[in-house]
């Protein structure tokens, strides 16, 4: 397809792994599978539309029957970068491999991390603990509303999260406490500052809303989407894309809600665009489902992208690529409530192929970047392209 694709529309399913990498057992993950267990789970499942694409040719052992013949080139990925996080996930995918992990604070963030934000912003942080999000509002949620102290808590990720009810901090201030924690922050190489505000009278009632916002790392070298928007061609990110990023080569980043709203977004703003990519990531898979070991809403939420796919392609044309993917696993089976290190789906299709191919296993998210910088021609040192392997290449 080399010089015929016009426009890509690249999604990233949120932590739908497809079974644990080779490396997995050094991360505690040796025996996870984001899709394999979640069909076991729930056996009602169905998928019609991916399923059609290839994704249980791509991974048959997760249960899922193969399609024959497949309607959309299939693979899966494994991640060279060394980690398990959304921004090394994302980085990867855009051309960006690191060698060492992004650094991660399970017993709290140093005395003089915390010394200096409280200087700085005239505020010492409740908690300095690793916990889910779920578990930290219940434990801390009430001396929050009786201190007006916000609660600063980690992950295996290399995250800084920063939670406050909208009544006590203004979501406004928070992100300003939230970026005044990106400045000390940005010398530690931490990946995400994340303001997660959050309503609720009490313990039971106290839930996140949908005005998180992420403050990350800003890459270290140019992504794929720097070359691109230099070359002139629209670069759209919808949801968590621009806080990944850092806001950095987009022409436009517009944040959603909720997969839904994500959805609404990808396909309202792919018809106006011309030439170039649109990014999107669905953050419900891994932030209300896997993270929160949900089995059953994370089949629903993929139900619901399922019967949104004929939307998609139906808007698409001649000249047009969607890309399925994810950044890591999420296996709402596996214990406890982090990330999982597993491959990722790779389904590629556009309304010219007649069936699909078999693109194997690739060695890094990065063949992603080679792939769409071939494309558009612009060069990506990472990864390797798969471009010639598509239907009509």
């Amino acid at each position: 397809m080399q010089g015929r694709i016009t426009r890509v529309v690249l999604i990233t399913l949120d932590g739908l792994g497809v079974g644990a990498l080779p490396d997995a057992a050094a991360y505690g993950d040796g025996a996870v599978d984001t899709l394999g267990h979640l069909l076991k789970a729930q056996p009602a499942l169905r998928l019609p539309h991916l399923r059609g694409m290839g994704l249980g040719n791509l991974h048959p052992a997760a249960g899922l029957a193969p399609a024959n013949p497949p309607l959309a080139c299939f693979g899966r990925m494994a991640e060279r970068s060394a980690g398990k996080d959304t921004t090394t996930g994302h980085w990867e995918l855009a051309g960006l491999i690191q060698s060492d992990p992004l650094p991660t604070f399970p017993r709290g963030f140093p005395p003089e991390v915390i010394q200096a934000f409280t200087e700085k912003t005239g505020i010492e942080p409740l908690g300095n603990i690793a916990a889910s999000g779920t578990e930290i509002l219940e434990r801390l949620g009430e001396e929050h509303l009786r201190t007006g102290r916000p609660i600063l808590y980690t992950s295996v990720d290399s995250v800084f999260q920063l939670a406050a009810h909208e009544d006590i901090i203004p979501v406004e201030r928070l992100y300003q406490l939230c970026r005044t924690a990106r400045r000390i922050l940005d010398p530690y190489r931490v990946g995400r500052v994340i303001a997660r505000p959050f309503v609720g009278d009490g313990p039971g009632s106290f839930r996140r809303t949908a005005r998180r916002h992420d403050f990350s790392l800003p890459p270290f070298s140019p992504t794929l989407l720097d070359l691109l928007l230099q070359r002139g061609l629209a670069v759209i990110g919808v949801g968590k894309i621009g806080d990944i990023f850092a806001g950095r080569g987009l022409s436009r980043s517009l944040p959603s809600r909720d997969n839904a709203d994500g959805m609404k977004l990808i396909l309202e703003n792919f018809v106006g665009m011309k030439r170039g990519l649109l990014f999107a990531n669905l953050v419900d898979f891994d932030m209300l489902h896997g993270h929160r070991r949900d089995t059953a809403g994370f089949a629903r939420a993929l139900e619901e992208f399922d019967g949104w796919l004929p939307l998609m392609q139906g808007a698409m044309g001649e000249g047009d690529l969607l890309v399925l993917t994810a950044d890591h696993g999420c296996d709402p089976t596996a214990p406890g409530t982090d990330h999982t290190r597993e491959y990722v789906p790779l389904l590629v299709w556009s309304p010219t192929f007649r069936g699909g191919t078999d693109l194997g296993c690739r060695k890094s998210f990065a063949d992603v970047a080679a792939t769409l910088g071939e494309a558009f021609e612009v060069p990506i040192a990472a990864g390797r392209s798969f471009l010639a392997q598509l239907p009509g290449a």
